[in-house]
């Protein structure tokens, strides 16, 4: 009988696995940057790469540069001991320059705002230069901060963070690496600051108050009874700890002064910053079209320095063995002068036809300043009409800031979901959020509403929306809950 035990079976499969080019991964790089990051980056690579030079090019010597081109490509691609050539093909013949043109529709707005006082990421970077880091660590806490939204909260999974720094910054950091450098940064005033929830950030305020009865019973209540005390349950609250009424009142008290957005403690409140923040577009309306430019800030023009160029192709016409390894050396030079420029160009290109996506989409808001305006959008709205990922989009949307006539406002706050009312028409959960606001401003507030009242105040005016659903929109808007809101 033959065996059939040992026989082995070979099966193939195939797999699509996409591979970023070198040239891709620094494209996608510096489209993540704002205007301010992006000042920063390119004095640092003119720093980093004497074949790139800042200021005007010489038209003439682009010229002949051109010329040279050909002759250079004869003598320098043959050889594959200069190094890999595969994007070459792709480049134009102006991309040994970079001018900053302007994108978007129109002539320029208005003169570009420089930031004037100190910024709420101002204040955590001078905490953070007080600190003994080393320059790993450091890079980690720039990117924690900058992932730190207005209320003060990192809502960035750490996860996240560690894949952003690998493939943004060439920095593999593990979780519990990024862990703890974030530590460092919960240390920062204001308390809270750092905190990934509500409840941590309750608990790094109240483990910086001197030690006392009153605040191990505050800890110990947000640290193992947060869903009571979220939901206002004082008496399970003062069963389980056995507490009288007086002592349930006054650690209850205390509790309810703990800031839940110690970010807003810093002044940046989105939409009421223009002073704190540079915008990466300014957008202004009139005679009936809406106009915008990319800001390019202090960003001087670049170009690809005709010394190098020179030495090259000198290098190349002597070919002597000798003169190899200086070729090479100066041929890498050039190559990343001339990538940093095409990727810079690539950036202007992607920022300006997403604004312009998302203008189209929006023009009512932009024509108006009304939020309750806003369309429904998400990303990949944006990413349909512009032809672009939509990890493309969230690049070019995240930490970027547009200046209207209305305000300067953060690109994601034109992204929001849709909710039905009555009728079927869909509408943005900005209304919503208009509402809620209108209603708590004007509520008692010796007796302000529940999330229940508010839920039925919406439904009255077309929108039914579950409690919870109220509470998150609640949230999502820095109202606190109602016994937050009591006089």
């Amino acid at each position: 009988m033959a065996d059939y035990g040992n026989i082995q079976t070979q099966v193939q499969t195939q797999t699509q696995v996409q591979t970023l080019s070198p040239q891709q991964v620094l494209e996608a790089r510096i489209l993540a940057l704002n205007t301010l990051e992006l000042e920063e980056h390119v004095r640092s690579e003119l720093g980093d790469n004497p074949a790139l030079e800042d200021g005007p090019a010489d038209v003439s010597a682009t010229d002949n540069d051109n010329e040279d081109a050909g002759q250079e490509d004869d003598l320098q691609y043959g050889d594959e001991d200069y190094g890999n050539n595969d994007s070459r093909d792709d480049w134009d013949d102006d991309d040994d320059w970079y001018d900053r043109q302007p994108g978007g529709s129109g002539s320029a707005v208005a003169d570009i705002p420089l930031a004037d006082t100190r910024s709420f990421y101002d204040i955590l970077y001078e905490q953070l230069r007080e600190q003994d880091l080393t320059p790993r660590q450091m890079k980690i806490a720039l990117y924690i901060i900058g992932s730190i939204d207005n209320d003060g909260i990192l809502d960035k999974d750490l996860q996240a963070i560690s894949d952003d720094l690998a493939f943004y910054h060439d920095t593999d950091a593990t979780v519990d690496e990024i862990e703890q450098v974030l530590k460092v940064i919960q240390e920062f005033d204001p308390a809270g600051i750092g905190a990934r929830n509500l409840q941590e950030c309750l608990l790094i305020q109240i483990r910086r108050k001197p030690d006392s009865e009153s605040k191990q019973l505050q800890e110990r209540i947000i640290s193992t009874m947060f869903d009571e005390f979220t939901h206002k349950r004082w008496d399970k609250i003062a069963a389980r700890l056995e507490l009288t009424k007086e002592q349930t009142d006054a650690v209850i008290a205390e509790l309810v002064k703990l800031n839940p957005r110690p970010g807003s403690s810093l002044g940046e409140t989105v939409g009421h910053s223009r002073q704190h923040i540079v915008p990466d577009f300014l957008l202004d309306n009139y005679d009936g079209d809406i106009h915008f430019t990319l800001n390019n800030g202090n960003i001087p023009q670049l170009h690809v320095s005709r010394e190098y160029s020179d030495m090259l192709e000198k290098q190349i016409k002597e070919g002597t063995s000798s003169q190899k390894a200086a070729a090479t050396y100066i041929k890498g030079k050039l190559d990343s002068a001339r990538g940093f420029i095409q990727a810079l160009k690539q950036r202007e290109q992607t920022m300006t036809r997403t604004m312009q996506a998302i203008i189209d989409m929006q023009q009512p808001f932009f024509m108006e300043g009304d939020e309750t305006l806003l369309k429904p959008m998400i990303l990949k709205n944006v990413a349909d009409k512009t032809g672009y990922d939509i990890s493309t989009i969230s690049r070019v949307t995240s930490g970027k800031y547009v200046q209207t006539p209305f305000g300067t406002f953060p690109l994601k706050a034109f992204f929001t979901d849709g909710v039905k009312n009555e009728s079927g028409e869909e509408v943005s959960v900005k209304e919503i959020h208009r509402i809620l606001r209108e209603v708590t401003e004007a509520e008692d507030h010796n007796n302000p509403l529940t999330d229940e009242q508010l839920a039925a105040i919406l439904a009255e005016r077309g929108f039914r929306v579950a409690r919870r659903t109220v509470a998150k929109y609640r949230e999502q808007i820095g109202i606190p809950v109602a016994r937050m809101r009591r006089n």
